[in-house]
This record gives structure tokens, C-alpha cells and sequence, in this order.
């Protein structure tokens, strides 16, 4: 148990990151230094900008760091000098060593995107939406260790999706599931910081794992004048779902790139492509594209 209002360092990178320091905000949960992404070159021009993450913590007023290694304990002062009482962990692309788990008196407390032990790994959200996993879908609060989602859950929570809102697209679940998990982890930390939480082992032999998605993952193999139906259709669909606004799914047709925007099923179950952006061009509806190879 602590006495004071706790000292906590905030690891977080994008999707999740800002939507549960939102929560955390409202719940009056705020921590003293936020650890994100480094600045990276976007847009046409390639000029460095900022992480979600650092802005928001700009714009609250929070000191930030962006470290592009974690090999040397010296670099970090900051972190090394504090009483530290927990450090929070949400989508952040770094590994954290050892040295790093263990400073805080109340280790390190991570929010994952899905129920675990199933989906560990890089892409628990896309993964779910992609295989068609709704019963795994959800967020846990779990005390981190050397191993990858491996440490014991302090707690969890299953997210219902019902049948006529799935499947759902990637950034929709990307929100709900950081604003579920970041409610969720407020009520966690007091408790935790309490000593009212007693973690429980994961049942590892149940694990199933996920890989980092690929642009390669994200074609579909067919025909925009001859779209599929049943299974195949339906498949399609959760890939379009699973990688939406993140790089999106892409047919070739006439040797071009198209990307999929949106889609859904007809009532018949074949597969409606809604709108596209051909290579080199703007959003349009399929109708327009295809009227547009014979114009």
C-alpha cells in the first residue's frame, strides 16, 4: 500500500496509447512522465512529426521522453534516480530489459488487447478481426515478466460484440478496446497499488500467438467484376475489416494497385466493394472505377 499519490512513468505508442491516457485523465490517474516513439519523417515532404503520444502529453503538460534504445542504463536518469511505484505499458514498440522491469516497487503493469492467454503478440486486434476470433476479444491488465504476454492478469475483461456489428473494422475495434482497456486499468491501479489485486498465472498451455501483419497479407486474389460469394466472400470481408486503416487490402486489376476503402456483404452474401482508390488516384465508388476503364 502507498500513502501518497503515486509516481508513475507511462510507456505508449499508437494505436491505444492516447485513448488510455484519456481514461486514465478522466479518472484523475496521471502519470508524472511518459516514455513514447521517437519524432519519424511522414507525409510527402517527410518532415518529422510527432507521435500521438507526445502530443498529447504536450498538450497536458507532462514531460516526455523518446528513447531509441534501452541497452544502457546510464541514458536514463530519469527513470533511475525516482521512487518509482509502477510504470504502465500500452502498444509500445520498444522490449523492455530487465533492468527496466525492475525498478518500479510495483513492477510494471501492462493493458493487452485481448483476452488473454489467447493472442499474445504483435497483433492481437487484426488478428481477431482477421480469423474471425470475436470470443477472444477483450482487454487484460497483466504484471509483465521477461516473456512476451506471458506475466500473471490482474484482471480482464471481454468485450460483446453482437452479430449485426460484425465484423468491425480495425480502427473501430482499435478504439473500443484502448478506451475499455484504459477504463479498466484505472480501476486496476489503485486496487493494485493497494495490495488488493492477487495476480493469477496465466494458463500457458492455452496460449495462441500472433505475427506482425505484412502489406504481402493484405492483397485479395480476385476479380472486381466477378466478386465472390459464401465463404470466400466472407473471408474476404474480415480482411478488408482487419486491415483497415492499417494500409488498407489492395486487388490488382489491369496492372494496377486498387485499394479497398470499404466494403460489406450483400443480403445474397457476395461480397460488395464499396469504394476504391486506383493507384494514382482519389477515393471513388467500384461503379466509377469500372466505368472509368471504358470511358
Amino acid at each position: 500500500m502507498i500513502n501518497h499519490s503515486p509516481n508513475i512513468a507511462f510507456f505508449g505508442g499508437e494505436p491505444l496509447g492516447v485513448p488510455v491516457l484519456e481514461e486514465l485523465q478522466v479518472a484523475n490517474i496521471l502519470p508524472q512522465l511518459i516514455l513514447c516513439n521517437p519524432d519519424r519523417p511522414r507525409g510527402r515532404g517527410m518532415q518529422l512529426a510527432k507521435p500521438p503520444v507526445k502530443k498529447w502529453a504536450e498538450a497536458v503538460g507532462i514531460p516526455v521522453l523518446q528513447p531509441t534504445s534501452y541497452k544502457n542504463p546510464a541514458d536514463f536518469e530519469r527513470l533511475t534516480t525516482v521512487e518509482w511505484d509502477v510504470f504502465v505499458v500500452v502498444a509500445y514498440n520498444f522490449i523492455l530489459p530487465k533492468w527496466l522491469l525492475d525498478i518500479p516497487t510495483h513492477g510494471v503493469i501492462n493493458v493487452h488487447p485481448s483476452l488473454l492467454p489467447k493472442l499474445r503478440g504483435a497483433s492481437p486486434i487484426r488478428t481477431a478481426i482477421m480469423e474471425n476470433r470475436r470470443e477472444d476479444i477483450g482487454v487484460t491488465v497483466m504484471q509483465m515478466d521477461e516473456l512476451m504476454d506471458h506475466g500473471p492478469i490482474l484482471d480482464q475483461l471481454a468485450l460483446p460484440i453482437s452479430n449485426e456489428n460484425w465484423p468491425v473494422s480495425g480502427p473501430d475495434l482499435d478504439q473500443a478496446l484502448a478506451q475499455t482497456g484504459g477504463a479498466l486499468l484505472a480501476t486496476v491501479l489503485p486496487a493494485w497499488l493497494a495490495g488488493e489485486i492477487n495476480p493469477q498465472e496465466q494458463e500457458h498451455e492455452a496460449a495462441t500467438y500472433t505475427k506482425r501483419l505484412t502489406k504481402e497479407q493484405s492483397e485479395l486474389l480476385i476479380d472486381p467484376t466477378a466478386l465472390p460469394n459464401g465463404e470466400e466472400a466472407y473471408n474476404a470481408l474480415l480482411k478488408i475489416k482487419a486491415f483497415a486503416g492499417n494500409g488498407d487490402t489492395y486487388f490488382i486489376h489491369k496492372n494496377k494497385r486498387i485499394k479497398i476503402k470499404t466494403a460489406a456483404l450483400s443480403g445474397g452474401g457476395q461480397l460488395a466493394i464499396i469504394s476504391v482508390v486506383p493507384e494514382g488516384k482519389k477515393e471513388m465508388s467500384l461503379a466509377t472505377y469500372l466505368q472509368s476503364l471504358s470511358s
